[in-house]
């Protein structure tokens, strides 16, 4: 079965958050993390079916979205769950600031991996509590999290909580097996609980690589839980639907309390949507997932072949996290967005000297925002054409 990732979707008529932020200019939106790419055909149809039956009123989780999920995890990441862990959100980023307000109260401190993806790092500032971000250092061509300073701040006995992303956003790394089992050994040790963002666990690139969910490591069962979802994979985030998986049912409580009356339910379409993915999207994932790894080759190889600019392979996701600091300019995003081409901004991760590019495009679109930054810096740098 073939899929067209090769498609060019005309997205500027239809309020797209991505495209809309530079209507009426000529540059590409390669920023916030959605792809261009249709869902598949199963989901659109699922969709069109539920809208065609009418009633759109209020509706529950239901029994075979639930078992769906439970076996999509189990043969994406060797996890058996049971359904009752689940917690329906209509979002990770309402999910962690939930967790915030369950397990910390104001003036507690709140650990954030970082570089991190905005809203995570706005988190404990909307909770009234305090920021303190653990490092992730570049090693041997690879992004890992900063163990020993983890150590030190969970030891503050006003850390309540840890904030990470696996796979990292936007560094990409998949923590291994040996780092998680140190983070819970770090965060049992000082009564941290943690809080997993997978939602990009089934973006996994490397094929040497491989997710392993936060609860599954020894130690971490009863003080930890992953927030998923189907949106970065499928493209349906506009749908509004995550989920948590939280093992202890202490922990699951409070979190179902925090929310209540705060957080709206998970939205209908999204839900159908997701089961119809988790469902009957296997073939059409594997090869988003084939299309994503040529898509990341012809970039890291480009890339690195423009003097000034750097870029990881990473293990997972569709973004690449561009180190620019060579450039000797100050105003990264200014440059990137002179030369027609709109990452995310570094600063709004921590790192001012860094672009975010969204490589979840065709291949022509990729190619265009290459010859774009090429002839950019080639401009800056006076370089012969």
């Amino acid at each position: 079965m073939s899929f067209d990732f090769d498609r060019v979707i005309d997205r500027k008529p239809t309020h797209s958050f991505k495209w809309n932020k530079y209507q009426g200019t000529d540059i590409l939106p390669m920023w916030v993390a959605d792809t261009e790419f249709s869902p598949p055909q199963e989901v659109l149809d699922a969709i069109c079916e539920r809208t065609q039956h009418g009633p759109l009123g209020y509706t529950l989780p239901y029994d075979s979205l639930n078992q769906v999920t439970v076996d999509w995890i189990a043969k994406q990441h060797d996890w058996q769950i049971k359904p009752e862990w689940l917690v329906w959100n209509p979002g990770v980023v309402p999910a962690f600031n939930v967790a915030a307000k369950a397990f910390c109260q104001a003036g507690d401190k709140i650990l954030v991996q970082t570089p991190n993806y905005p809203p995570m790092l706005k988190a404990p500032e909307l909770n009234q509590c305090e920021l303190v971000k653990v490092p992730s250092i570049l090693l041997e061509g690879r992004y890992e999290l900063d163990l020993a300073a983890l150590d030190n701040l969970a030891a503050d006995p006003k850390t309540k909580l840890f904030l990470f992303c696996n796979p990292m956003n936007p560094c990409g790394s998949v923590l291994t097996q040996a780092e998680l089992q140190a983070i819970a050994d770090i965060c049992a040790k000082h009564n941290v609980i943690i809080c997993s963002d997978e939602i990009h666990c089934d973006l996994v690139l490397n094929k040497d690589a491989q997710h392993i969910p936060m609860p599954t490591i020894k130690g971490a069962e009863d003080n930890s839980f992953s927030l998923m979802a189907a949106s970065k994979t499928f493209n349906i985030a506009g749908l509004g639907v995550s989920f948590s998986v939280i093992p202890n049912v202490k922990l699951r409580n409070a979190f179902r309390n925090a929310a209540m009356g705060i957080v709206p339910w998970a939205q209908i379409l999204g839900l159908v949507a997701t089961e119809a993915a988790f469902e009957k999207g296997h073939a059409w994932h594997e090869a988003l997932l084939d299309y994503l790894r040529g898509n990341q080759d012809y970039l890291y190889k480009e890339i690195n072949a423009i003097k000034g600019l750097k870029m990881v392979k990473s293990d997972a996701t569709f973004l690449a996290w561009i180190d620019c600091s060579e450039l000797g300019i100050d105003n990264v995003q200014k440059f990137w967005e002179d030369a027609g081409v709109g990452p995310s901004p570094g600063r709004d991760f921590g790192e001012p000297l860094f672009a975010r590019i969204n490589f979840g495009c065709p291949r022509s679109q990729l190619e265009q925002a290459v010859t774009r930054i090429k002839n950019a810096v080639t401009k800056l740098l006076q370089l012969p054409e």
